[in-house]
């Protein structure tokens, strides 16, 4: 790259900023992101290593790797998994139908969804139930359809964890992964994954055009982190395209 560029052979003129910089932009075009960042710390450790950042270099800005998002789940394949869930044996039910709620129905991520007790939930006099976790002050509200499931937790005795209420420990190792090998959906139906749900929370509220702030307030991310979502949300059709432009008649 530094010959076809006509650079001197010189390993200071080869390690510049610009020059790292310029070969993972145009060198390492077939790489993913996340292996071009990876190629450039190396290349910048390697600056580092010797000493040239000593000449009053000023450090170079961060080059991030776009995160990848979870797909979410389609409508049929969460009305399905729900019935699945719902006719599991015991406690294996139970356990099944809290964490769709806490992750599709109230969009928490899995640290969130480990973290939940009874005593975290609040019925509103609405009906709403208002989840608090620890550690965040955002509000979170769960939707419509899974709110029987949280109730139903929020009327149970003491204050346990609603997802696999028998763990003493908040921080228990592998608890979703364990959980989720030993109850494998049936009818070629995917498996249970926090993040899949979450996904699914966000494009529902964005395909019903909830505003942008209240969601990703809710979600506890930005606005502008939402945007990897939109390509999942699906577009309007034209009569409600008009109306929504249009706005009510005064």
């Amino acid at each position: 790259m530094v010959h076809r560029s006509g650079l001197p052979d010189n390993p200071e003129v080869w390690l510049r900023h610009e020059t790292i910089d310029a070969f993972v932009l145009t060198g390492c075009t077939d790489l993913a992101p996340s292996s071009a960042q990876t190629y450039r710390s190396w290349l910048r450790h390697m600056r580092a290593t010797l000493a040239w950042l000593e000449r009053g270099e000023q450090a170079p800005p961060p080059m991030k790797a776009p995160k990848k998002v979870s797909p979410p789940y389609s409508p049929a394949q969460l009305s399905h998994l729900r019935g699945w869930a719902e006719h599991l044996p015991g406690q294996a039910r139970g356990d099944a139908l809290a964490l769709m709620a806490l992750a599709f129905g109230c969009g928490l991520t899995s640290g969130e969804v480990a973290a939940v007790r009874t005593g975290h939930l609040r019925r509103l006099d609405s009906g709403a139930i208002v989840v608090t976790v620890p550690g965040t002050q955002r509000l979170i509200v769960c939707r419509v359809a899974w709110e029987d499931i949280l109730a139903h937790a929020a009327d149970q005795p003491g204050d346990a964890f609603v997802f696999r209420p028998g763990r003493a420990s908040r921080h228990a190792k592998n608890l979703f992964s364990s959980w989720t090998a030993r109850h494998t959906p049936t009818g070629a139906l995917p498996t249970l994954s926090v993040r899949r749900l979450r996904s699914s929370w966000i494009v529902e509220l964005l395909s019903a055009r909830i505003d942008v702030g209240v969601v990703a307030a809710a979600a506890g991310m930005s606005a502008s982190a939402l945007a990897r979502y939109q390509h999942f949300v699906p577009a309007l059709d034209e009569l409600t395209a008009v109306a929504l432009l249009r706005g009510r008649d005064r």
